[in-house]
This record gives structure tokens, sequence and C-alpha cells, in this order.
């Protein structure tokens, strides 16, 4: 497997997985990863199908796996708040976040590495009451809602 210094504080298996489905990263990736990685805040701007958003997911998916061995079994609350501009993101959300998920599983799996699982919600307008409530009393770890212009991201 090829050695990226912008992958170097990967967890071996999220590693794995990304070279084995997109080969090298992008260059988003490689310049996005590193600062990142050493806790800046972070704005990658570059061109649609770059890489940008699974370069996002990936890092906050990686963290959790390397960190969620000393929260299992505690619950922690959200650990990630991912506000879509629209609904129709969802496709890209699914894209980019529950397919690596799946993978990543599968690929620990083949390994037979425990990693432990990552759950994830959507929160729209159209969320009911009692969803919003259960969001509260069992978070995911990574929280989707939407946000549309003129109005607060929860409602």
């Amino acid at each position: 497997m090829p050695d990226y210094a912008c992958m170097e504080s990967f967890h071996p298996i999220v590693k794995e997985w990304f070279l084995h489905t997109f080969a090298r990263p992008s260059m988003p990736q490689e310049l996005g990863w590193p600062e990142v990685n050493a806790g800046r805040n972070v704005l990658i701007c570059a061109p649609t199908g770059s890489g940008k958003t699974i370069a996002a997911f990936l890092k906050c998916l990686d963290i959790m796996y390397q960190t969620k061995k000393i929260t299992q079994g505690k619950n922690p609350g959200f650990r990630v708040v991912y506000i879509s501009p629209l609904k129709a993101l969802n496709n890209d959300i699914y894209r980019n976040l529950e397919i690596p998920i799946k993978g990543i599983e599968e690929t620990a799996k083949h390994a037979s590495v425990p990693l432990p699982a990552i759950k994830v919600a959507v929160r729209t307008g159209d969320t009911s009451p009692k969803e919003r409530r259960g969001l509260l009393t069992n978070p995911p770890d990574i929280l989707i809602t939407v946000y549309r212009r003129g109005c607060r991201p929860d409602s």
C-alpha cells in the first residue's frame, strides 16, 4: 500500500479502505488532512467532485474510530454535526458518509480488527417531536441537519 504523508495519522483500516477505494488522496485531501489532524480550523475550497466532503467526513470517522475505544459504552453525545444547506444533499451524504462507514466496517471485518459502530442520524424540519427527543436521549455520533436560508438549523 502506498504511503502518503497526509494519511500517516489515519487508523490503518481507514487508510486501507480509502486507498483501496480511491487509490490516492486528492489535492484538497492532501492539504486538508494534516491541518485537521493538527487541530486547526480548515476551510477547503475546491471544484465540485474534488473530494472535499469525503475529506471532512473521513477524518471525522478516523478520529472517532481511534478515540471511541475510550468512550465506548458511554454516551458522549453528538461528536460531529454536519449542517447541509439542502435536503437534496442526502445523496451526497450517503455517498460520502454511509458508504465509507460500511466499507470501513467490511475492511475491518476481513482483517479481523474490531471497530466500534458509528451511529448516524438525519434531522430535518420533518423530524417528529418524538424522534427529536430520541436524538437527545440517545444521540448519534454524527448528526446531519438541514439549514434553510432565513431559518434556524433546528427548525
